[in-house]
Parts: C-alpha cells; sequence; structure tokens
C-alpha cells in the first residue's frame, strides 16, 4: 500500500515538474528576448548614479504591468549603447568644476555618470544588440570601476563626491556614507563599496523576483487551463493506472482468476468481438498515466505506436471547453496553479528525494 502512494506522490510531482519547466522556459525567453534583466539593472544604476530621468520620476517601473509591457517596448532604454572596444586607458575626470556649480543658481550641467561607469566595464560585454546586455555586475568588479573613477580626480574620494553632489547624483550620498565609515581609508573604502554595492544587489534581485512571481502566477494559469491540467483528476487517473498493473501482476501470478479487471479494461467498444490480451496489455502499458496528462489540452498530439507514421494534432476545443466550464475541474485547476508557483526547483528537490536521485558533487 505505501508504494501505491509513493508512485502517486513521484507521478504529481514529476507533472508538476513538467508544467513548472514549461513556464520557467517561456518566462527565461521572454526576458532574454527582451532583455528585462538587464534593463532592470541599468534602470537601478541610472537612478542611483544619475538620479532618474529629466523629466523625473524614476527610471525603475512601479507596477509589474510596467515591469513586463512598458519596460521591454520603451524607446526610452536606460542601457548605454554597446561598445565592442575595450575601456580606454585614459580616464577623464568628471568635467563639472564642483565650487563653481555649487555657487551658481543654474544647476551643473548633466554629467552621464552611468556612461562613464560602463566604459570601465565594457570588457565584461557581450555584443548582441545595439545596447549592453550586462545584466550582473560582481560588487568586486564595481568597486573597481568606482576605484579607476576616482583615481582620476584631483582630489581622490573627497574630489569625486564634491562633483557628484555638484551635479545631484545620489550616488553621491552612499560613497560619502562609505568613506566617512572607513575613516577615509582606501583599502577599507574599497570593500565598503563592494559591501553597499552587494546588499544594493540583493535588494533589487528581491524586487524583481516580486514582479516576477506574478508572472509565473499567470503563466501558471494560462498553462493550466490550456492544459486543462486538473491535479485531483490526474491523482485519480495514477491510482487507476496502478491499480491496472496491479491486477496484470496478478494474473501473471494466480492465473485467469485475477483476470476480472483486465476483462473490464479490455473490453473493447463493446461489440462483442475477440479481445487479444496482449495487445490490450501492450497498449496500456505503452501510454501511462503520464502521458496522458495532456490528453485533454485544447491541441492534444497523437503518436503512432510503430513509430511510421508522423504524429497527429487533434483539436479538442469542445471537449476542452466543457472541462473548463465545468465546476468540478475548478479545485483541480486551483491546487495544479499553486503547485506551479513553488517552480521547477522545488518540484526536482522534491522528486529528488522521493527517487534518491543524488546531486552532482564536484
Amino acid at each position: 500500500m505505501i508504494s501505491v502512494y509513493i508512485d502517486l506522490a513521484i507521478g504529481l510531482v514529476l507533472a508538476f515538474l513538467l508544467l513548472s519547466l514549461l513556464v520557467s522556459g517561456i518566462n527565461e525567453a521572454f526576458v532574454r528576448l527582451f532583455g528585462i534583466r538587464s534593463k532592470f539593472l541599468w534602470a537601478y544604476l541610472r537612478d542611483t548614479m544619475d538620479g532618474g530621468p529629466r523629466e523625473g520620476g524614476s527610471w525603475i517601473p512601479e507596477k509589474i504591468a510596467d515591469v513586463f509591457a512598458k519596460l521591454p517596448f520603451s524607446k526610452n532604454d536606460p542601457r548605454p549603447r554597446h561598445d565592442s572596444e575595450p575601456a580606454p586607458p585614459v580616464i577623464e575626470p568628471v568635467p563639472v568644476d564642483a565650487a563653481a556649480a555649487l555657487a551658481s543658481d543654474t544647476p551643473a550641467r548633466p554629467v552621464d555618470m552611468t556612461g562613464r561607469l560602463y566604459e570601465r566595464l565594457q570588457e565584461i560585454d557581450r555584443p548582441k544588440a545595439a545596447r549592453t546586455s550586462i545584466a550582473n555586475i560582481p560588487p568586486e568588479r564595481f568597486s573597481g570601476a568606482m576605484l579607476e573613477l576616482v583615481s582620476a580626480e584631483e582630489g581622490g574620494v573627497e574630489g569625486l563626491i564634491a562633483k557628484l553632489e555638484a551635479i545631484g547624483s545620489p550616488l553621491a550620498g552612499h560613497l560619502r556614507g562609505v568613506w566617512e565609515g572607513a575613516q577615509r581609508d582606501m583599502v577599507r573604502f574599497r570593500q565598503g563599496v563592494e559591501a553597499w554595492f552587494d546588499g544594493e544587489m540583493q535588494r533589487l534581485s528581491m524586487l524583481y523576483r516580486r514582479y516576477v512571481k506574478w508572472v509565473v502566477f499567470a503563466l501558471g494559469l494560462v498553462l493550466t487551463l490550456l492544459f486543462s491540467m486538473d491535479a485531483l483528476e490526474y491523482g485519480k487517473t495514477l491510482l487507476r493506472d496502478n491499480a491496472y498493473r496491479a491486477a496484470v501482476a496478478a494474473i501473471a501470478s494466480d492465473g485467469d482468476g485475477a483476470s476480472a479487471a483486465l476483462k473490464d479494461r479490455c473490453a473493447g467498444d463493446g461489440a462483442g468481438g475477440a479481445i487479444d490480451p496482449y495487445a490490450c496489455v501492450t497498449e496500456s502499458f505503452s501510454s501511462p498515466a503520464l502521458v496522458k496528462i495532456f490528453d485533454h489540452a485544447v491541441v492534444s498530439v497523437t503518436i503512432p505506436p510503430d513509430g511510421t507514421e508522423d504524429p497527429s494534432f487533434n483539436w479538442n476545443g469542445g471537449v476542452w471547453w466543457d472541462r473548463l466550464i465545468t465546476p468540478g475541474h475548478w479545485p483541480g485547476y486551483l491546487i495544479s496553479v499553486v503547485a506551479l508557483m513553488f517552480g521547477s526547483t522545488f518540484w526536482w528537490d522534491i522528486l529528488r528525494r522521493l527517487t534518491g536521485i543524488r546531486g552532482h558533487r564536484s
């Protein structure tokens, strides 16, 4: 009896794993195609180093619709333009007279600090499009780039911070806090910049995952309805499949005395003709419950058993719609959507625990 429930658990986990992988694959394809992760990072850098767009506000969208509907298609791309050349060997100082800018009533002319940062990072960029594809900046690389910018200023860290304050860069306050906390020691200053930037990247990742979970929910809901994946019904199918296989095993040991279940399943179309039990068993065993998981999708695929014919695609619109509007299937749909929210990593870990598969150890 325990093995029956283990088979049920493995079947359900495997089904959720396959659907979760499909959800993750669609989401990742969309993110990579439109460079959403890279745009999200450089939008944060624009806010931190340049203070947002000229019209005000923030480069980072606030709503989920803006992140996945506006950010991918916006002409106001926050990413710097891609440059295949190595970083310039000579670093120009920030072209701002800090004293004159602070004394004047007119603000200092804008300085593209994000572009200056990209100049120090463009070696790790890969040619993909007109804009940079950098989606991750190691903290030590960021701190190294900041030290390179510091070395170009006559006053060192103090000179760079003064010019950043003159142009109204939000980065000035962060660097001043790190500089004072490091007690004006360059080694500790670099370590402080690394720690600060690492913390910012963790916060940014949490914010990004908050948006992604709604996308995963939407994709999970759409796929669950398209494939008509009723988790409760699928669990019953797994139990029936296991019971049938147990009946076949009983026939092998007890002869015809345990063949009632097999005869019921192999009754054919009711025409009363002779049924070949071997063909019936072969057909049933070659189509386990896992293969039938998507039989109720709006479009199902049938693969011939002999492999000599091409797969056939069947339109199940009528049956699919009837299942969709049947309240009895809604609890199973809800369970499927909630299960997909855990992600493929979660279900893979559960599958490894149930089957005893060990991960690769280096």
